[in-house]
């Protein structure tokens, strides 16, 4: 059966930021950020990861389950590992340091546009 699926209740967060806002963030370090220092181009801090997937199968039309970590394997394959991750982080000291500030869509607004799906319907 085709489904969308997260392991267990779905917890684990992953955080996300666009392409295009990362892009801005390496122009922005390249100019100003001091050597050495850490930064995270994240605009969603912590997407649980059952949302993602609730998303996922509704733009799908899929229905969505949860699985065992043991299931995760045989469903993901060598990404089970990540699947189950909370993965959570925070671009607070990269906007103060250099006020940096996403501007494109969060990773599920950007699910919900629908373009990632396109190979799928055809």
């Amino acid at each position: 059966m085709v489904s969308a699926a997260y392991i267990g209740a779905g917890a684990s967060r992953w955080c996300a930021g666009d392409t295009r806002d990362a892009a801005h963030l390496y122009r922005l370090a390249l100019e100003a950020a001091p050597a050495g220092t850490r930064l995270h181009a994240v605009a969603d801090e912590g997407v649980p990861f059952r949302q993602i997937e609730e998303t996922i199968a509704r733009m799908l039309e899929l229905p969505v389950r949860s699985i065992s970590e043991q299931e995760a394997e045989e469903y993901y394959g060598f990404l089970a590992r990540f699947a189950g991750l909370d993965i959570a982080a925070s671009s607070a000291i990269t906007r103060s340091l250099l006020g940096w500030e996403p501007s494109r869509p969060g990773l599920i607004e950007d699910l919900e546009l629908g373009h990632y799906y396109a190979a799928v319907s055809a």
